[in-house]
């Protein structure tokens, strides 16, 4: 890995400055890679989940590639443009001129999850080759298929010098992690990231941080419960609930709460009347994670909640062999229970009621500032003061994670949730250096000033209007 990170710095050097055709290009590469072998993704990311939606896969992972990527295509040039700056009294009057330029920063590292992982690879580079850069990967050994397939396709549009896909275990990322690359991506869980950062730290590698945490569902009580309810059983459904930005939790007012829940099991059962030959119902995507939320659902259940599972045609997954899982619905969490410690990802629901909504506002506040918040409701001043007074990384309001497919919008967490962010012209000015550059005025500036010794009336007429 650390051959191939030198031969792409040393490509890269050697091609600066990299021209705005060479970005174009590859970014219509990168299209064409995904666009051109989505049946082939299709059925890795199948292959990897024991089952996976082809629809959902060719939404969230497919088009949700192609569409960053044409958007950086269209707009890479204005981003890539030039920025002049106003320069300080009198420096712009005597001719003295400041601007920006944006490098390209060499080689970006990306250090992709699994639960989107054609997705989560080809999005950031959006940003990457847009910037000027060249990338190396690391793919998820949760989703072997896919990092296979990866490597296959990637050496028909690319050189190994302009983008590279490695795959392997704990030990290839902690390795992968530790090489001096010039920025870092890493988007997959909380606990990682700290490792992450400690190896990129020994190198000094600038990091963005994509995580996740326990992404809150307010419902006001103007709120449509109808709308909210379906809306919110259809984001934490998708991808079974394996989506960084799944609705983790609700919080409903007191006397909303059956209603809230009735709207829910409708939704859920409108929407997957079955679920094991369902192939609109994706799995989960191994052994370890499906006994996690079954161990979280049991201590649940011991502690005293109320666990509704949303199974409306009475099927028996004990008895089958597939990780598929119904919607489980939690009424009665307590701060006791795990599903209310950890991040959930996967269809599990925990309902918390309140009286009032400084209430609920407390409750998310007294947690790790979430990725996401999501607000239900017409209430225009309650709706401010949920926004006012917490703090996340992206806010949907009136529905669940479309704020994600907003390209113009800065993606990101904000310190447990992540650091950093990227998508758009935000990505570009992620993976881009914002260098400063001052052209002096032809002037003795610094006599003019006072600034060259020895110091007399000048000096002190300067230094009087600084302190202005």
């Amino acid at each position: 890995m650390r051959e191939l990170l030198d031969r792409q710095r040393a490509a890269f050097m050697a091609e600066l400055p990299v021209s705005l055709d060479v970005r174009k290009d590859r970014l219509k590469r990168a299209i064409a890679m995904t666009a051109g072998n989505a049946t082939r993704f299709c059925d890795a990311l199948s292959e990897d989940f024991g089952h996976r939606s082809r629809e959902q896969s060719m939404i969230t992972d497919i088009a949700a590639s192609v569409g960053p990527l044409r958007h950086a295509l269209k707009h890479v040039g204005r981003w890539a443009k030039a920025e002049r700056k106003p320069t300080m009294f009198p420096l712009g009057l005597l001719g003295g001129r400041a601007w920006i330029e944006y490098q390209p920063k060499g080689v970006v590292g990306i250090i992709a999850p699994w639960n989107f992982p054609v997705n989560l690879v080809m999005s950031p580079l959006a940003g990457v080759l847009a910037a000027g850069n060249r990338a190396m990967v690391k793919t998820s050994e949760f989703t072997p298929a896919v990092a296979a397939l990866f490597e296959e396709l990637a050496p028909r549009y690319f050189a190994p010098e302009e983008l590279a896909f490695v795959s392997g275990g704990p030990d290839v990322g902690k390795a992968f992690a530790e090489l001096p690359f010039d920025h870092l991506l890493f988007t997959g869980a909380t606990g990682i990231a700290k490792h992450i950062l400690h190896a990129a730290a020994d190198n000094l590698v600038p990091v963005t941080l994509e995580l996740g945490g326990k992404s809150p569902v307010v419902v006001g009580r103007s709120a449509d419960v109808a709308k909210a309810t379906e809306r919110v059983a259809m984001g934490k459904m998708l991808n079974a609930g394996q989506i960084c930005l799944a609705p983790d939790y609700m919080l409903v007012p007191e006397e909303k709460e059956a209603e809230v829940v009735d709207g829910l099991t409708r939704a859920a059962a409108a929407m997957y009347p079955r679920l094991l030959d369902n192939p609109d119902y994706t799995a989960v995507i191994n052994d370890r994670h499906h006994a996690r939320l079954s161990g979280w659902i049991e201590d649940a259940r011991a502690k005293g909640a109320e666990v509704i599972a949303v199974n409306p045609a009475g099927e028996d997954f004990a008895g089958s062999n597939s990780r598929k899982m119904p919607l489980h619905i939690i009424r009665g969490a307590t701060d006791a229970m795990t599903v209310m410690q950890e991040e959930i990802f996967g269809p599990v629901l925990p309902v918390r009621s309140y009286k009032h909504i400084d209430d609920a506002i407390a409750e998310v506040n007294r947690r790790d500032r979430p990725l996401a918040l999501y607000y239900f409701g017409s209430d225009a001043g309650e709706r401010r003061q949920v926004l006012d007074r917490t703090i996340s990384g992206g806010v949907t309001l009136d529905d669940v994670i479309f704020h994600v497919s907003q390209e113009e919008l800065p993606f990101g967490g904000i310190g447990p949730s992540g650091t950093g962010a990227y998508h758009g012209e935000a990505g570009f000015r992620t993976f881009s250096h914002a260098r400063s550059i001052y052209r002096q005025t032809r002037l003795d500036v610094a006599k003019l000033a006072g600034m060259k010794p020895p110091y007399g009336k000048a000096t002190q007429a300067t230094i009087r209007r600084q302190m202005k």
